[in-house]
């Protein structure tokens, strides 16, 4: 079932969603060469608590960390880990959530660690390209799959593959809600889009093959190729107006400036 959020309830999901951005733009002034994944979800930790919210992804269906951090060519899902040290030409994409005021925030964002090929710089770019190009399809009146048609179209136009298994959702009262939101799809497909819908756009887009492999920890996604994945993801309320983005990148893009 599809629900639909009063102004006042898509201002408290904007207030989470604003705390996930606030808190990526927090862990861009970490990530460099050397750090652990596990520092980074302990820093996500105590940013959310101190801003009196807590973590949405700690304990969901068991997973045990509040950040999911997926390197290289882990697409998503990934665990933290004291093991895992992130090194010069990496990129990880790290996905947050944060629950407050009964309800839930949820974005990813893709980070460069110090100085990255050119190739994967492009992945990363198309990636965050697709992501704005499926948001401006998120109008009263257009269908699911016009979004899921509008990312994958710019991706496949770059020669990148768009992972199937793994789709954007639904977002409110519960982290993962009715509609699913596909990264492909048929223009004039799928569920209506109506006014008072939110709903989380994140591309996750592979620079080879868009087969994947779950790894034997129940959570990491990975690409079969081995060849690196990029994922961005926005909430998007559904309004008369267009799409409006509760999700707000240029806190992060900021912060990744003054490094």
């Amino acid at each position: 079932m599809i629900y639909l959020k009063t102004e006042e309830e898509i201002e408290w999901l904007r207030e989470n969603n604003l705390l996930v951005s606030a808190t990526l733009a927090e862990l861009a002034r970490h990530i460099r060469p050397g750090v652990t994944t596990l520092e980074l979800d302990g820093i996500a930790e105590d940013f959310i608590r101190s801003h009196g919210a807590v973590p949405g992804f700690l304990g969901y269906n068991g997973f045990p960390n509040s950040l999911c951090v997926s390197v290289n060519e882990q697409v998503v899902h990934g665990i933290p880990s004291s093991k895992v040290v992130l090194k010069e030409g990496d990129v990880v994409s790290v996905d947050c959530g944060t629950f407050m005021k009964g309800f839930y925030g949820d974005s990813a964002y893709t980070f460069a660690v110090g100085e990255i090929a050119q190739e994967v710089s492009d992945l990363l770019r198309v990636t965050k390209e697709a992501l704005y190009k499926g948001v401006a399809q998120a109008c009263p009146g257009k269908r699911i799959g016009d979004v899921g048609y509008a990312v994958q179209e710019h991706a496949e136009k770059h020669g990148y593959s768009v992972v199937r298994e793994m789709v954007g959702h639904g977002l409110g009262r519960k982290m993962h809600e009715d509609p699913q939101v596909p990264n492909y799809g048929a223009r004039g497909r799928g569920p209506l889009l109506k006014p008072g819908m939110v709903i989380c756009i994140e591309p996750m887009i592979n620079m080879g093959t868009r087969e994947i492999v779950f790894e034997r920890d129940g959570w990491t996604v990975r690409t079969r190729d081995r060849r690196p994945s990029a994922h961005f993801e926005f909430a998007v309320a559904i309004t008369k107006n267009g799409p409006d983005v509760l999700t707000d990148f240029s806190v992060i893009e900021k912060a990744l400036d003054n490094n």
